[in-house]
C-alpha cells in the first residue's frame, strides 16, 4: 500500500510514477495536497469518514434536482479541472491540477448530461457537462460550511 488513506488510490493513478505515491510524498502528490491524507493525518480514518458524510450532506442541502450523492471518491485535480466559459467570452478553471479532491460524476435523470461534483476543505463545486466533460457549465461554486467543524482553512 502506498497511500495514507488506505484506499490505495495511488495504485489506480495513471501518473503514479511521476508523483511517487502518497506515502513517499507525505500526502502532497504532484506538489499539491490530498484532502484525504490531510484529514487522516489530523484526525484519523474516523475523521475522514465524517468529512465525507458532511460533504455529502452539504451537496444534498443545495437542493439541486436530480443530484443524489451516495459516495465521494478521491479525484486528481488535473482530471476534474474543467475550463468553464464565462458570459464575457473568457474561460476559467476553478480547481488546482495538483490537488486531490473528493467528488463524483452523477448522471442526470432523463438527460445525456452529468453532474460533476467536487469538494475540498474550502469549496463545493457542482457543474454539468456532456460526454467526456464537453460543454461544462457551473451550477454552483460556493464556500463549504464544514471548514470550522474540521479545523480546516476556510480560504478566507
Amino acid at each position: 500500500m502506498c497511500s495514507i488513506c488506505g484506499l490505495d488510490c495511488c495504485k489506480e493513478c495513471s501518473r503514479r510514477e511521476e508523483c511517487g505515491g502518497c506515502q513517499k510524498v507525505d500526502g502532497h502528490p504532484f506538489g499539491g495536497t490530498c484532502i484525504a491524507a490531510e484529514c487522516i493525518k489530523r484526525g484519523g480514518q474516523e475523521e475522514f469518514l465524517k468529512l465525507k458524510d458532511t460533504l455529502i450532506s452539504e451537496f444534498h442541502a443545495l437542493g439541486i434536482e436530480g443530484l443524489e450523492v451516495k459516495e465521494l471518491h478521491l479525484l486528481n485535480g488535473f482530471f476534474v479541472n474543467l475550463e468553464y466559459p464565462l458570459a464575457n467570452g473568457q474561460s476559467v478553471k476553478l480547481l488546482e491540477d495538483k490537488k486531490i479532491y473528493l467528488g463524483n460524476q452523477i448522471e442526470r435523470p432523463g438527460s445525456d448530461r452529468c453532474y460533476g461534483i467536487v469538494a475540498d476543505e474550502s469549496y463545493l463545486l457542482v457543474c454539468e457537462y456532456g460526454c467526456n466533460g464537453t460543454d461544462p457549465e457551473i451550477i454552483i461554486y460556493k464556500s463549504a460550511i464544514l471548514c470550522d467543524a474540521f479545523g480546516m482553512n476556510s480560504g478566507k
